[in-house]
């Protein structure tokens, strides 16, 4: 299959060899470069306008979000009607076996050329990656999360724990960190005792996952400066392939 380009063909051999890649920024050319990106700012701002997550299980208001189903196929990315997000206890034991109603993503958001490359050049690095010739459509899943944090009450990105999503591949991207310490993406392979660990510490800093092999979480967050706002942005979407 035609991922692109040479370097994508790679990163999906990486992908697959590996289970989870965090490609070197400005490598990939379907992954927004902040910097180069004329709609990034605008795509940033909108984390300032997320609702209160009020599905918490273990009481926090830490959390904000938003949400967006997409179809994806050869030829179209179609946003799906607005619906629950639903994960399994066998996922999520900690806000598992509800449908979570979060509030809906801006249009702007999944139509933006910027999205739209994004979501294609994944979905092909995906496809190059595993088996995809079953595959009629992917169910690709997008989620705006915004994780303040106090001197009293760290945030906790994965409240969950470390976790599996439930899909076939994960994309997690950092959109900016405020005043926010710690925050370590921990990566755990199949069949592996060792557990990565690194820091998505720059705006554009992404990892990929293979969500079949990989466990992953992150530590909680907390101020450097007590007296000030902290916070963690990410955008994360899944994707789970649909046959038929």
């Amino acid at each position: 299959m035609n991922i692109g380009s040479e370097v994508n063909l790679r990163l999906a051999e990486e992908l697959a060899a590996q289970g989870f890649l965090r490609p070197a920024p400005g490598t990939i050319d379907w992954l927004p470069t902040p910097a180069l990106d004329s709609s990034w700012k605008s795509f940033a701002e909108s984390w300032d306008r997320l609702g209160l997550d009020r599905y918490m299980a273990d009481g926090g208001r830490y959390r904000r979000r938003r949400h967006a189903a997409l179809a994806i196929t050869p030829d179209s990315i179609t946003r799906k009607p607005h619906q629950p997000h639903f994960q399994s206890r066998d996922y999520n034991q900690l806000n598992g076996d509800v449908q979570r109603w979060f509030e809906s993503m801006e249009d702007a958001i999944p139509d933006s050329q910027m999205m739209r490359r994004l979501l294609r050049g994944a979905t092909l690095c995906f496809e190059g990656a595993g088996e995809s010739s079953l595959v009629t459509q992917w169910h690709v899943e997008l989620h705006q999360f915004r994780i303040e944090a106090t001197a009293q009450k760290p945030g906790r990105p994965t409240p969950e724990g470390m976790h599996r999503d439930g899909v076939d591949w994960v994309l997690v991207m950092l959109i900016d960190r405020v005043n926010a310490g710690e925050g370590v993406t921990e990566i755990q392979i199949a069949g592996r005792p060792e557990i990565d660990r690194f820091t998505l510490a720059a705006p554009g800093d992404t990892v990929l996952l293979d969500d079949h092999r990989v466990m992953h979480g992150v530590t909680p967050i907390r101020p450097f400066d007590t007296d000030m706002p902290a916070y963690r942005d990410v955008f994360v979407a899944t994707w789970k392939a649909e046959f038929g």
